[in-house]
């Protein structure tokens, strides 16, 4: 008998768009011989099944049902393709706890604790994963930009602490730019983290844990484009960067960074497919963490499913690796 499947998209939060793309990648890609598959849109002005001829039923959200045709249908698993808040910061994580329906996400506590960006590297740094130096603002807080500047060497990287696919974030080479910049971040968060901005190769790579094996995908190489300042929106979703899969590295890089994404997998508590984003310094040979998606991008333009094809599988085949290790 076939497995209910409730694909989530959608989301409160400007990824939402992306949430989207990610959700037609993975419809499309699930074995239709083995799931049956219903897409769930969560925005914030409802729940709502979306049947294939357009219609729109309203999510039960006391026990996560739909009814149709008189028939109360009840999920096997949840399968996770939203980005950003509810999906990617606990909160749906915890309700599915309540209900006891599992999902293809990382449990609550570790979703939410790699949400934020500054707990995120301040618990690997405690680890002894290596970060960049940072400094953490609160909206509600007093802070000062001069006094920000001093504690950090220049450039600097300042990001919304909460959220994904670089909105709000901006790259300062000079103080005097740093008040916009903070500004800008709190648009979008109510937390900002500026961030000293280490020299390297950018490295992002997908893993995930399938029969008590943590495993890691090819990984990728990041390089934006001339005059582009870094990976931004813009870069990822605007053709404006290079994606190199695989990256075209030594034997000893992708040793470091494979072992140092596992490790990471394994100190967070992570479960499903989570992507790492990393800056590799040649001359000390060592990679530093950048931040941890929970739930990576499946869109045509996203990183994962390009490393999943570079691993010589196809999507379907990955997707089923995901549910067969929470069902």
């Amino acid at each position: 008998m076939k497995k209910r499947i409730a694909l989530i998209t959608g989301g409160y939060s400007g990824e939402a768009e992306i949430s989207y793309k990610s959700a037609i990648t993975i419809q499309q890609h699930l074995d239709a011989s083995r799931y049956d598959v219903y897409v769930i849109d969560i925005r914030q002005e409802g729940w709502y099944y979306r049947g294939e001829n357009g219609s729109s039923i309203v999510v039960d959200r006391n026990d996560f049902t739909i009814t149709l045709q008189g028939e109360k249908i009840h999920f096997d698993a949840v399968f996770i393709g939203l980005h950003g808040t509810p999906g990617e910061d606990g909160k749906l994580q915890g309700y599915f706890d309540m209900l006891g329906i599992p999902y293809t996400s990382c449990n609550a506590a570790t979703s939410a604790i790699t949400f934020n960006k500054r707990y995120t590297v301040a618990v690997a740094a405690f680890s002894g994963i290596a970060v960049a130096k940072s400094v953490h603002l609160f909206k509600n807080a007093e802070w000062n930009a001069v006094a920000v500047a001093s504690h950090l060497n220049m450039p600097v990287f300042v990001k919304p602490n909460n959220g994904g696919s670089s909105i709000g974030m901006s790259k300062v080479t000079d103080p005097a730019h740093l008040q916009e910049a903070i500004e800008k971040a709190f648009g979008v968060d109510e937390q900002v983290l500026v961030e000293e901005m280490i020299q390297g190769r950018e490295f992002t790579i997908g893993v995930f844990k399938s029969k008590g094996e943590i495993i890691t995908l090819p990984m990728t190489e990041v390089k934006a484009h001339e005059g582009q300042a870094f990976f931004d929106f813009e870069a990822k979703y605007s053709g404006k960067s290079d994606e190199i899969t695989p990256a075209q590295a030594t034997d000893e890089i992708y040793r470091n960074v494979s072992e140092a994404a596992k490790k990471i997998y394994q100190l967070f508590n992570c479960s499903g497919i989570i992507r790492i984003d990393f800056i590799y310094n040649e001359a000390l040979q060592q990679p530093f963490m950048l931040e941890i998606n929970t739930v990576p991008g499946q869109s045509a333009a996203s990183i994962v499913p390009q490393q999943v094809r570079a691993k010589g599988w196809d999507l379907t085949y990955f997707y089923s690796l995901l549910l067969d290790e929470i069902l």
